[in-house]
C-alpha cells in the first residue's frame, strides 16, 4: 500500500498499559467511524506496515485505545510511539454537497460565475492561514481562497467547482 492511496488517520501518542496497548490521537471530526476497524497501516520508517487490531475502543473524545496483534509488551509498544496511522482512501466517508476532501478535487475545473473558466485545480495549499485552490491557466498560477462564501457549488459528475470570487481577483493574476 502506498501513502498516496491512503489518508492520514492520526498518530500514536502514548502507551495505555503494560501489555502493549496504545492510544492514537485521531485527526477526524467523527472518531466513532473508526472504532471497529480490523486493521490499519502504521508508518514505520516511511513504509506503511499493516497491523491487525485485536481490540479497540474510543477513549476520551478523540483518542482510540488500540491493542494490535503481536504487540504484547511495553517494548513492542515503544517501537511504535509517535508513528503516523493511515487507512486506504476507500475508508473515507463519502461527502456530499459543497463538502470535499482536498485530494478529491485535484484535476477539477474551476468556473467563476462572473469571470467564466478559470482553469484546473493542480493542488491545494493548506500551509497558509486559509487554504487556497492552486489553479493553473495557460501556465499562470491563480490562487483562490477556499472560503465558503466563494464556493458556490461542487459538481462532482462534471468535475467542476463553481466559485463566485470578488470582481478583479482573478484578473490580478492574469494582467501583464
Amino acid at each position: 500500500m502506498k501513502k498516496e492511496d491512503c489518508f492520514y488517520l492520526g498518530k500514536i501518542v502514548s502507551k495505555y498499559s503494560f501489555k502493549g496497548e496504545l492510544l492514537i490521537k485521531l485527526d477526524t471530526d467523527e472518531p466513532d467511524l473508526y472504532e471497529n476497524l480490523d486493521a490499519m497501516f502504521v508508518d514505520l520508517r516511511n513504509n506503511l506496515v499493516p497491523f491487525f487490531i485485536e481490540s479497540s475502543q474510543l477513549h476520551k473524545s478523540d483518542l482510540l485505545r488500540v491493542r494490535f496483534e503481536d504487540v504484547d509488551t511495553e517494548a513492542d509498544a515503544d517501537a511504535l510511539m509517535k508513528c503516523d496511522i493511515y487507512l486506504p482512501l476507500e475508508f473515507l466517508p463519502k461527502l456530499e454537497g459543497n463538502k470535499f476532501y482536498f485530494h478529491e478535487i485535484i484535476g477539477f475545473k474551476v468556473e467563476d460565475i462572473n469571470y467564466g473558466s478559470v482553469g484546473d485545480i493542480v493542488s491545494i495549499n493548506d500551509s497558509t492561514a486559509q487554504a487556497l485552490f492552486e489553479i493553473e491557466k495557460d501556465g499562470v498560477e491563480i490562487l483562490i481562497p477556499m472560503n465558503d462564501e466563494f464556493i458556490d457549488k461542487i459538481d462532482r459528475p462534471n468535475k467542476t467547482v463553481f466559485v463566485k470570487t470578488p470582481v478583479g481577483l482573478i484578473d490580478l493574476y492574469l494582467e501583464e
